[in-house]
């Protein structure tokens, strides 16, 4: 039959305990039968009803609780236990009251509620926007709020920087920081910006001077995360755009095209002077060195003249006038040495000359020259009576030196 049946086992359940039909089991019943339970494990059981027994049970009791509190108190120990991992400091609170930073490794602090510690990243690289934030679909939005800033020359520009930074300083950042990161580096970043953009022009900003405004604004934005000892170091600052508000963008483009210009013009001019000052330097290098032979053949041909002058002067004062007569012969042979005039003495002469009129005729005129000179008996008479006066006027000059 079935157990829960009645008559087929006096009214027991499979576990030997009577089935009730009345309903469940009490909970007080229940609550004090663990009573039970537990006063027996710690000793306080029934006893045999001598004093042995109770005494014994009260040394197991004693035993058995301060086992379980040193169970507890070790487990509370253990969970004073952390690790720091690289690139991470951390910093241990006492009641809520610094106490020290601890490095790389594995630690230990006095369990919470004594000392609790807090983990800080000083390696990773934080990045926040300034005059823009990018939104989840990496599209751009602009603040004007904070991009549209005053330049020196009093005109508007629309600026936007990305900065970078890390945790220098976890003391200082944990109790001197009170807002969030980003909201203090953007605060101090959008101060320094307008800052430096206040002291330079619009041209300046926008061309130029982007590299330069950048580096001011690092240096200044640092200073001021120091002032206020917030532990946080800047790493870089990038001006992401600088332009003018859009009223006047397309004059601003207009002026920027035209420096362009002026940069390409300049650079077309460089070109052009590299190429032509080095073949000017070369031909002013050729002209000077031919200037410098034609000056050592005047120079030279200048001493051999004197040379032979002096040489001619020599001889003239040893015999006057052989060295007159010849040096007459030989300035007629040069003057006439060039010329196609041919002298002939028809009365003194009977001689029959052969004369090769083909080369006469054929032979290149010099330039100057004279040429095809027709000469009569008294044109060369005449010429004849002048030689014979310059020979006369040359001997009696002589004759006078020699006195």
């Amino acid at each position: 039959m079935p157990w829960n049946q009645p008559g087929g086992s006096d009214g027991k359940d499979p576990w030997g305990s009577k089935n009730n039909q009345d309903g469940p089991p009490d909970l007080d019943e229940i609550v004090k039968n663990l009573q039970k339970k537990f006063s027996s494990f710690f000793g306080a059981g029934k006893s045999d009803g001598n004093n042995t027994g109770k005494g014994a049970g009260k040394r197991f009791g004693a035993v058995g609780i301060l086992v379980v509190l040193l169970l507890l108190v070790g487990v509370w120990m253990a969970t004073g236990f952390y690790t720091v991992q690289q690139g991470e400091t951390g910093v241990v609170l006492r009641f809520g009251k610094y106490q020290e930073s601890t490095g790389a490794g594995l630690r230990w602090h006095l369990p919470a509620p004594i000392e609790i510690k807090i983990i800080v990243n000083t390696k990773k690289v934080h990045t926040v926007e300034v005059g823009y934030r990018t939104t989840r679909n990496n599209s751009r939005q602009d603040v004007p709020r904070e991009s549209l800033m005053l330049t020196e020359d009093e005109n508007i520009i629309d600026i936007a920087f990305a900065v970078q930074y890390r945790i220098l300083d976890a003391n200082n950042f944990l109790f001197n920081v009170s807002d969030k990161m980003d909201v203090v580096v953007r605060s101090a970043t959008e101060s320094a910006v307008r800052e430096t953009v206040g002291k330079n022009s619009m041209d300046d900003v926008i061309t130029s001077g982007r590299s330069i405004v950048g580096s001011n604004a690092s240096e200044i934005l640092q200073r001021i995360l120091d002032r206020y000892e917030t532990g946080i170091e800047i790493v870089t600052v990038d001006m992401q755009s600088a332009l003018p508000p859009q009223e006047v963008k397309a004059a601003f483009d207009d002026a920027v095209k035209a420096r362009e210009d002026e940069v390409r013009y300049k650079n077309e001019a460089e070109a052009y002077a590299n190429d032509v000052i080095p073949r000017s330097r070369g031909k002013s290098a050729r002209i000077t060195q031919e200037a410098e032979a034609y000056r050592a053949t005047v120079i030279a041909g200048a001493e051999g003249e004197a040379s032979r002058f002096l040489s001619i002067l020599k001889e003239f004062n040893v015999a006057p006038e052989v060295t007159r007569e010849r040096m007459y012969l030989d300035a007629i042979e040069s003057v006439l040495a060039g010329s196609n005039l041919l002298l002939i003495d028809q009365k003194k002469s009977n001689n029959i000359m052969y004369l090769p009129l083909d080369r006469l005729l054929n032979r290149i005129e010099p330039k100057g020259s004279i040429a095809n000179v027709d000469v009569s008996e008294d044109a060369f008479l005449e010429a004849r009576k002048k030689i014979n006066q310059y020979r006369q006027r040359a001997n009696r000059s002589g004759r006078t030196d020699r006195r």
